[in-house]
């Protein structure tokens, strides 16, 4: 097992990438530490990972927030005594232009998408420099290197997530901490339907998204986990600072 023994806290475990990413991580040995505000969800996915004979930990919270992402990684390091993996999978995203976009929506999706992955990695790096070792795998989106219609604070939040992943990746290499980024195209999870959902008529919209992609359809969660999985383990020992496009030929076509 390739995460065998290992302790990973995953933000926005309770579906999606998260989830499929928390019971691929436990299928390989990892105990998983899952942080959602959706606490059904949560248990949910924890639920899936105890019938695979992994175990985990649910932590219900804003990913926004200091004091919640401080207090879950030093009472997950409490607990287990170390810290190997962090994934800042929580995203969320509310469509429009920079025009159309309501300040309060613009802060709440840098809130998610741009705390959630700063935060956590600002309690996180410390424990990790301690150990001498430690991976964070952040989730950014093809969007930021391509661009897109009509989601800015989206796409430019991914982008930050872009830019602080590669100078995370400098900061902290020679502590023995890698930083990488996933970038899915579009993925069939719910916060992908739920963007569908914002347009009149979403199946149009739906259409166009499926076939900008080479491979003509839209990825799963588990195709993500699995490089999430790579960027986790041992076999990436040489991998920092990096963007793994997992997008279906998105960015080549």
């Amino acid at each position: 097992m390739r995460l065998n023994g290992r302790t990973a806290i995953i933000t926005g475990g309770a579906s999606g990438i998260g989830r499929a990413s928390a019971v691929l991580f436990a299928r390989e040995g990892a105990f998983v530490a899952l942080v959602d505000r959706d606490a059904d969800g949560a248990a949910e996915t924890l639920a899936m990972v105890r019938e695979i004979g992994g175990s985990g930990s649910v932590h219900v919270g804003d990913v926004g927030d200091a004091v919640i992402a401080a207090a879950t990684v030093d009472g997950v390091v409490r607990d287990r005594g170390q810290l190997d993996v962090l994934m800042t999978a929580a995203g969320f995203s509310c469509g429009g232009t920079v025009v159309t976009t309501d300040p309060s929506d613009w802060d709440a999706v840098f809130r998610a998408n741009v705390g959630g992955t700063w935060l956590w990695a600002r309690a996180a790096v410390p424990i990790m420099q301690r150990q001498g070792k430690g991976a964070i795998i952040t989730l950014a989106s093809q969007l930021a290197i391509a661009g897109g219609k009509g989601n800015s604070a989206y796409i430019a939040a991914k982008g930050a997530i872009v830019s602080l992943t590669r100078t995370m990746a400098i900061d902290f290499a020679t502590d023995g901490i890698r930083v990488n980024a996933l970038a899915p195209g579009a993925i069939d999870t719910p916060l992908l339907r739920r963007s569908f959902a914002r347009h009149a008529d979403p199946e149009p919209v739906r259409e166009a998204s499926r076939q900008r992609h080479a491979m003509k359809r839209f990825g799963r969660a588990e195709e993500v986990a699995a490089a999430a999985l790579y960027l986790a383990g041992d076999d990436s020992s040489f991998v920092t600072g990096t963007v793994l496009p997992v997008d279906g030929g998105w960015l080549a076509a």
